[in-house]
This record gives C-alpha cells, sequence and structure tokens, in this order.
C-alpha cells in the first residue's frame, strides 16, 4: 500500500465533558473528563488507523500539553512524529448538556509557531524518507503563521508526493499558488475562491473545473454537508450524496471523510471509488457518539449502499 503521511501544525487535546444543563454564572458539575489526540491531520491518521490502514503523524509538540498528547498517541499505537516546539499544545473543550442532548464546542487558538520552527517542520518535510505518496495537510494555522505557510509546505514536499489540503480561508487561496493533488472546500469555501455565491451544481463545476484548469489542483472535492459531496476532475464531475444515517455527533465528520479518500487511493482505488469511500467514512463518523470518528464496519457497509446507489 502507498505511504500516507499527515502533518498537523495546530494540534490539540480534545477535553469532553458531559453536564446536566448549562447555564450562565452557575457552578456546573461535570463528568470526569475524556481527553482524546485531535487536529485535522491527527485525527485523519487516527481515522485511517480505524479503517484498517496505516498513516504517519507529524505534528508540532509543546510543554506539558504536547507531553500528553504523545502518550495518547502512543496509547492508540498511532505513528507519529513530534516537531518540538516552545508554545504549549493547545486544549480544546467539548461539553455536552444531557437534558437537550446539545453539544458546546470550545476551540482555543494555540500558540504561535516561531520562524526557525517552522523552517524546521519545512526542512524535515523536505528530507521524509521514503517519499511518502501522499501527504495530508489538515486544519487551522497557529496563530501568525504566515498564511501562505500551506503554500511552503507544499513546495518543499519532495517531488513524487501528493499534496491533500483541507483548510479554509486565505490559508487555502494562498496555497494554491502551488500544485495540489486534492482540495476539500465546503460549498461556501468554492464560493470565496470564485468570489460569489454558487447556486447550483452547474456553479460548482463551472468553479472547480476553472481552478483545474488553471493547473493549481488535480481534484476538487466540494463538501455539501448533509448532501454529500460533489468530485470533480478534468474530464469527469459527480455527485456523491451521503447516505441517510442516525445523527449522533458531527464532530470529526471532515477528518473521517478525507482519511476514507486518502487510503481508498493508497489502496489502488479509482478518484470516484475513493471520494464514496470517504464519503462513507463521513457518514460513519455522524453516527459515533462525541468526539469518536469513523468505524470500519459502518464505514464498509455504507461504501457498498453507497456504490450500488451511484453505479
Amino acid at each position: 500500500m502507498s505511504e500516507i503521511v499527515t502533518l498537523t501544525l495546530n494540534p490539540t487535546i480534545d477535553k469532553s465533558v458531559s453536564v446536566d444543563r448549562v447555564v450562565a454564572e452557575h457552578k456546573l458539575r461535570c463528568s470526569a473528563p475524556r481527553f482524546e489526540p485531535g487536529g485535522g491531520g491527527i485525527n485523519v491518521t487516527r481515522a485511517v488507523n480505524k479503517l484498517g490502514g496505516t498513516a504517519r503523524a507529524l505534528w508540532t509538540r509543546g510543554g506539558a500539553t504536547g507531553e500528553l498528547l504523545e502518550q495518547l498517541l502512543d496509547a492508540e499505537d498511532i505513528d507519529h512524529y513530534p516537531l518540538p516546539v516552545a508554545g504549549l499544545t493547545r486544549e480544546n473543550l467539548i461539553v455536552d448538556e444531557t437534558v437537550s442532548d446539545q453539544q458546546y464546542r470550545f476551540g482555543m487558538p494555540g500558540e504561535a509557531l516561531r520562524d526557525e520552527e517552522l523552517q524546521d517542520c519545512l526542512t524535515r518535510l523536505g528530507r521524509l524518507d521514503p517519499v511518502p505518496d501522499y501527504l495530508v495537510l489538515s486544519g487551522s494555522l497557529p496563530p501568525g503563521a504566515p498564511i501562505d505557510t500551506y503554500a511552503r509546505i507544499a513546495r518543499a514536499v519532495p517531488e513524487g508526493s501528493r499534496v491533500i489540503l483541507d483548510t479554509s480561508g486565505e490559508a487555502l487561496r494562498q496555497s494554491l499558488q502551488e500544485r495540489l493533488f486534492l482540495i476539500k472546500p465546503n460549498l461556501r469555501e468554492l464560493g470565496q475562491l470564485a468570489g460569489r455565491e454558487l447556486e447550483d451544481d452547474t456553479d460548482i463545476r463551472e468553479v472547480a473545473r476553472g481552478l483545474i484548469g488553471e493547473d493549481r489542483v488535480t481534484v476538487v472535492v466540494t463538501s455539501l454537508g448533509a448532501g454529500g459531496v460533489t468530485v470533480t476532475t478534468a474530464d469527469a464531475h459527480h455527485h456523491v450524496r451521503a447516505p441517510t444515517v442516525p445523527i449522533r455527533s458531527k464532530v470529526g465528520a471532515g477528518d473521517s471523510t478525507v482519511a476514507g479518500i486518502v487510503l481508498a487511493l493508497a489502496r489502488g482505488k479509482t478518484i470516484l471509488e475513493a471520494v464514496r469511500f470517504g464519503v462513507a467514512a463521513g457518514a460513519a463518523a455522524v453516527m459515533s457518539a462525541g468526539t469518536e470518528l469513523c468505524g470500519r464496519d459502518d464505514t464498509e457497509r455504507l461504501y457498498g449502499q453507497i456504490s450500488e446507489e451511484t453505479a
């Protein structure tokens, strides 16, 4: 199977608790906290493992929280390589309100990377041996990081490695200065790249094909939320609908989708087959409680359903 590496510049520990009711200015009695590794690339690696594959996670580790995150990754038997930094690895807080079954998610910004730390990261990526067949860049940038950071990373990757990018905003736009293999914007983000609101599938195809025609990217996977995704290449455009599943939590669905796509590609599947598998993984994650990612059995079962419906 092809080699998969992920990079997470702004990793996190996801601390999850539950409480009967969230009430302002009251002391809230929470359950015992649960700690899990988090951050885009780390979650992609974890999801790949859950789906029966292997991927290596590169991530920035800082301070006591970084040490805890390393322990959590070791406990899950994740193949990972920490990149030491001075700032503390951040923590996020997820609070489940049991009375309403609502979830509150508090995302912390993290600490800035020093210029020399970012340069060290670029140097290490350029020296990866073996060169990964797929490099997944996923998640937010640390505060203060140059907005073209992902573009600089894509430039530093050894030739022959296909870059899959899952980020948003100006970081996504700047990254398209470099040649990418696959991007996964949502409908709003794709519209921002086009500078206009996208109203229908024709608009999606036109904008995606425009990016491909400018030789910026090979594949555009546009997320439509509960509607699934569209997948656009130079010579094809398909709508892969998400299966109807019971929704328990949407946390990790996007990372699970990316994991399903890259794992299927690494196994030699076509682009369309890989995207179907990614949609199945995302739907499987939605079925899982809290911050759980996709389950292998659910993903494979849903993939069979999607393949039959879109054949």
